[in-house]
Order: structure tokens, then C-alpha cells, then sequence
């Protein structure tokens, strides 16, 4: 269809385009069909994530999340080589590549060391205690990372457990991790006795990093989310009212506005046809009458 950049560039010469895909527009996996989590699995995600004794767990759509901030940058870029030179460019983006720049460390580690990563769990490589805990109820769970000696002191006080936070065999997170078994334990048999909003208030006041884990109606009740105006209750000409995600920038200026749901099917065919296309009403009512809108 002559849409490649070479003929796009010939009809405008400071041209910018972008093609985006899994794995770049060349090379022997160029053609290749996929999603973001065939993107995470291919960059060595997906083997890090899970239990040790278990099978690997989805990372999810990760190239998704990750890959549209580099093609942001990238634009941006070519934006900026376009007002000094005048010229455009073709920017072509592999997500996996993009997915892997965040497994930096564990590549560097195997090339340098010879060490793989393996899966832990929710535990961390360098820290400890690091993890989720149950809490009293049903599947309710808090997660909780020490990430300094002494927020591990502020830890073992809250647990009550002083002489833990002041003993030499828990003095570094190199020896902590040595007993992550035990000090996971230790916390367990302090959590699951109480409610996840008290282990929450009583951690984060002692300095300690602890949230509850939310599942999605715990998160649309979050008091932050809702002061913050994250949620939008809108009108769909469909279903009725919807609630969708605002804007994640708060801009001084320029303030987002989140003002129409999702369009149903053919919704803004008269915008389009009348506003865009021109056609008059007779066309427009021709188009109708032939079926062609349905």
C-alpha cells in the first residue's frame, strides 16, 4: 500500500514513525504474533517468578507496562533531532528488548559470575524480612520489607521482640537472610493474630514499610485513590454508569479531563461521516438506508 517509511518520507521528509512489535521489525523472530506475556516469558521473566519447588508463574503483559515509556522517550528524541535538523526518522521498537533492559542485574550477574537467578518466591536476593503475611480473616495478607538494619529494629520492637532487633546473629541483612525461614515464622505467628489494618497502622508508625495487600474492591475503597480523584463515574449510552481510571498526572495548567465512556458500536458514525468526511445528510441517510452502518 505504499505506507512503508521510505514512501512515507518521500510525500513528507521530516516524517516521524514509529513501528512497535515483540520483537523489532527485522530479524528471524520479526514476524512473529504475540502478546505481552509471551514478551515477559521471552526476556527470562516468567522463569524468576514463583516458588522454587514450583512451576514459573506469568508475569503478566510486563513488555505492555514497560515498553511504552521507551517509545515515549524515543519520540521524544526524534522530536528533538527534528528541530534541529529538520529531518524525521523511523524508530523501530522491540518490546522484549524493552522488558529485558529490567533484568539488567541478573543478566550481568550470570555474564560476569556465572550465577543464575532463580525463584524465590516473595522473597528479595538482599534483604530481609521481605515478604507477605497472612493477617487474621480470610485471604487477607500484608506485605512487609525491611530494607535497613534499622528499620528491622523498628520490626522486632513492634513485634515485640526487642532482643531480636539488638542480637549480633541478626545484625546485617547477610545474616538475617541466613535465618529468613525462622524470621518469617517469627512474623507469621505475630500477623495472623491480627486484623491487616491494625498490622498496617502499627508497622508504618513504627518506620517499618507494610501495606495490606488489596484485591480490587479493597483498592476502588482505597482512601488515597479517592482523594486523588483516580476513579471517574461515567455515563455509557450502553450499560448505564461505569467507572473508569483518571488521569495519573496531576498537570497545574493543563488539568486532564476525563469526559466520555468507552463508545458502543457505530456510536460516532455522523461525526465522523458529517464532521470528517464531509457527506451531507441524504449521503449519510443513503449509507443507513443500504445497511452499510450496521
Amino acid at each position: 500500500w505504499d505506507l512503508d517509511y521510505e514512501s512515507l518520507r518521500a510525500i513528507n521528509p521530516d516524517l516521524i514513525m514509529l513501528s512497535t512489535c515483540l520483537f523489532g521489525q527485522s530479524g528471524p523472530h520479526s514476524s512473529m504474533a504475540g502478546f505481552g506475556t509471551m514478551g515477559a516469558a521471552a526476556a527470562g521473566f516468567n522463569s524468576l517468578i514463583g516458588w522454587p519447588d514450583r512451576e514459573p508463574a506469568m508475569a503478566g503483559a510486563y513488555s505492555d507496562y514497560v515498553a511504552p515509556r521507551f517509545t515515549l522517550a524515543a519520540i521524544l528524541a526524534a522530536l528533538e533531532h527534528r528541530d534541529r535538523s529538520g529531518e524525521g526518522q523511523y524508530l523501530d521498537s522491540a518490546q522484549s528488548e524493552a522488558c529485558m533492559h529490567f533484568l539488567a542485574p541478573a543478566l550481568l550477574d550470570y555474564a560476569i559470575n556465572g550465577r543464575e537467578f532463580e525463584r524465590i518466591g516473595n522473597r528479595d536476593p538482599q534483604i530481609a524480612p521481605h515478604g507477605v503475611y497472612p493477617a487474621a480473616g480470610d485471604d487477607r495478607w500484608v506485605a512487609i520489607a525491611t530494607e535497613t538494619d534499622e528499620q528491622w529494629r523498628d520490626l522486632a520492637a513492634a513485634l515485640g521482640r526487642e532482643d531480636l532487633g539488638s542480637a549480633s546473629e541478626y545484625a546485617s541483612a547477610a545474616l538475617r537472610l541466613e535465618r529468613v525461614e525462622e524470621l518469617d515464622t517469627l512474623i507469621t505467628a505475630w500477623t495472623r493474630e491480627r486484623d491487616w489494618h491494625e498490622i498496617e497502622r502499627t508497622l508504618q508508625a513504627a518506620g517499618v514499610p507494610a501495606h495490606i495487600t488489596q484485591n480490587s474492591p479493597d483498592t476502588v475503597r482505597d482512601p488515597q485513590l479517592l482523594h486523588r480523584g483516580h476513579f471517574v463515574t461515567l455515563e455509557h449510552d450502553t450499560v448505564g454508569e461505569v467507572t473508569v481510571e483518571g488521569s495519573r498526572f496531576r498537570l497545574s495548567r493543563t488539568p486532564a479531563r476525563i469526559e466520555r465512556a468507552a463508545p458502543s458500536f457505530g456510536r460516532d458514525n455522523f461525526a465522523v461521516l458529517s464532521e470528517l468526511l464531509g457527506y451531507d445528510a441524504d449521503r449519510i441517510a443513503d449509507l443507513a438506508a443500504a445497511g452499510v452502518l450496521q
